[in-house]
């Protein structure tokens, strides 16, 4: 039971702390689609992967407490911080400055549409470009600057698929005409790929050293249980 009851500690302590396993949590999502009833219309939405993420932001933005970010970095989330964001300036051009849009050379405009339930819905950003577009290239750069360690999952028509994150912010994508093009504009597509590999190992290291953790506690609730028996 010593020896057990010892490795699973050893697991407890090995899991990820509060401020560390942020970046390794749920990823956040992103789709982009083609407006059908306007050509020269992109559509990016955005989705938090947990909403405590949101509370980190809410605080970097000067909009919720630093106390909010314990000192152990655990998060102080509370169901009123996605609205606070909602409602606020500060989210929307934090948004609009870390999505943006070029068709080419030429910068599209974005504008965001009204806020509702952003934990669960996410943000939509509709970007207008100087004419309609074939392939446009998308940078997201959302949270990067909290933790370089964020990821972004992103689909688009066609089944494109890209992952974003620190050094790999940038992404075309084809809307009309033309074969999908998948991969970023500054790697090669098998760097995507492996982007997207490195994430999922890192999510399953996350849900791997819990699961072990519970298999461990059972063993051992099991032991005890038995030793009573006998007794």
């Amino acid at each position: 039971m010593t020896v057990l009851a010892l490795a699973v500690a050893a697991a407890v302590l090995a899991l990820p702390s509060p401020a560390a396993a942020h970046p390794f949590g749920d990823p956040q999502t992103v789709s982009i689609t083609p407006d059908e009833q306007r050509p020269d219309v992109v559509r990016v939405r955005w989705r938090v992967g947990g909403p405590d993420d949101l509370t980190l932001l809410g605080v970097s933005l000067g909009l919720l407490p630093a106390d909010r970010v314990l000192l152990d970095g655990a998060v102080d989330y509370r169901t009123t911080d996605p609205a606070v964001l909602a409602s606020s300036e500060q989210f929307p051009a934090y948004l609009l400055k870390q999505i943006t849009v070029a068709d080419g050379a030429r910068q599209c405009v974005g504008a965001v549409a009204p806020l509702k339930a952003l934990a669960r819905a996410g943000a939509t950003v509709d970007y207008t470009c100087p004419g309609p577009v074939g392939t446009v290239t998308v940078a997201v750069r959302m949270l990067t600057d909290l933790n370089p360690a964020y990821r972004a999952m992103a689909t688009g028509p066609g089944g494109q698929r890209a992952v974003y994150g620190s050094g790999e912010d940038s992404h075309d994508w084809t809307l009309a005409g033309g074969a999908p093009t998948v991969g970023s504009t500054s790697t090669s597509t098998s760097t995507s790929t492996g982007t997207g590999r490195s994430a999922a190992v890192q999510l399953a290291a996350v849900v791997g050293g819990a699961a072990l953790v519970a298999v461990g506690a059972l063993l051992v609730s099991r032991r005890v249980r038995r030793r009573r028996a006998v007794a």
